[in-house]
């Protein structure tokens, strides 16, 4: 992946709770950027109250790419994301203006600074062979032998995904190793300068607080209609979309698992706990350095 559309890219993160949202609206306006969304979430549309995507108010008229592109049920890998990111920025090169990446999905972040494995050159041969099998057997017999070697592949693609399944198939075949394992894996040269790439960094009781208060506001807002709504759609929602935070313990609600108020304790917990994670795994990246909102202004001045 070449680092090239980049060059100009700023990226804004932080733990889930942080402010990135605002802030990445504010900095877009005074620096004439267009935002293109950093969530592994709010790629789906209908999942809005629980992902805090920002609403039309919200964005302020700034340009936000990478969201609501992506049906429920449908799933995205870290390379589907980082093609449609490289994308996004010559497109807003050609607009005159400069990308900046918000949000807080850690693969997605390591991706954007150094690029995925791109995988071996295809083997035309072995791929007749699988559309064959495919072809005479169906698509779900190629799925459960993805599902034996690379269950996280498996449980993103949808069997009649042929082509990507294929292509799974194909590089444990030719590598040995699962399509998931190397596209976790990055280069050495960032893809970004060091002094574009910030974390939000709030003091713990600070941003405990505001996780607390957050959800509930989304309970205000509407998310167990939300939720509920998403429950009758025509097609179950993908794996992805099921785990993600507080949907997973707003389903157990309307299964009659929990309580609202225990629901609401369990979502805060699941949240205070992974922005922790999402801590630990900003700090160990070396580009990535920690800011506040003043010192974010302060630092991206052009």
């Amino acid at each position: 992946m070449s680092a090239q559309p980049f060059n100009t890219a700023l990226i804004l993160t932080g733990p889930t709770g942080s402010g990135k949202t605002a802030l990445g609206v504010a900095l877009a306006e005074r620096l004439g950027a267009e935002i293109v969304a950093m969530d592994s979430m709010t790629l789906y549309r209908g999942m809005d109250i629980g992902t805090a995507k920002p609403t039309a108010e919200e964005q302020r008229g700034i340009r936000h790419h990478l969201i609501d592109v992506l049906e429920p049920w449908e799933s995205a890998s870290v390379a589907w994301w980082l093609e449609r990111a490289t994308a996004c920025c010559r497109e807003i090169a050609a607009h005159g203006k400069r990308p900046l990446f918000v949000g807080g999905t850690g693969l997605y972040l390591k991706a954007l600074l150094h690029g995925l494995f791109a995988g071996p050159p295809a083997d035309p041969e072995l791929r007749e062979r699988l559309s064959r099998t495919a072809e005479e057997l169906g698509p779900q017999a190629l799925h459960d032998r993805l599902a034996q070697v690379d269950r996280q592949a498996a449980g993103r693609l949808h069997p009649n995904d042929r082509r990507r399944v294929i292509r799974a198939l194909e590089v444990w075949a030719l590598t040995g190793r699962s399509i998931s394992s190397w596209q976790q894996e990055w280069t050495q040269a960032a893809h970004v300068p060091a002094d574009r790439c910030l974390y939000l960094d709030l003091p713990r009781e600070e941003l405990h607080g505001r996780i607390d208060a957050r959800v509930q506001q989304m309970i205000a807002c509407g998310l167990v209609e939300e939720v509920r709504a998403l429950r009758g759609l025509s097609r179950p929602l993908s794996r992805e979309a099921a785990q993600a935070l507080g949907y997973k313990e707003m389903f157990a609600h309307l299964d009659g698992q929990a309580t609202l108020a225990e629901t609401i304790v369990r979502i805060q917990t699941r949240s205070r706990n992974f922005a922790k994670r999402q801590l630990t795994w900003f700090r160990h990246i070396p580009e990535c350095r920690p800011a506040s909102a003043e010192l974010t202004r302060t630092l991206w001045t052009t």
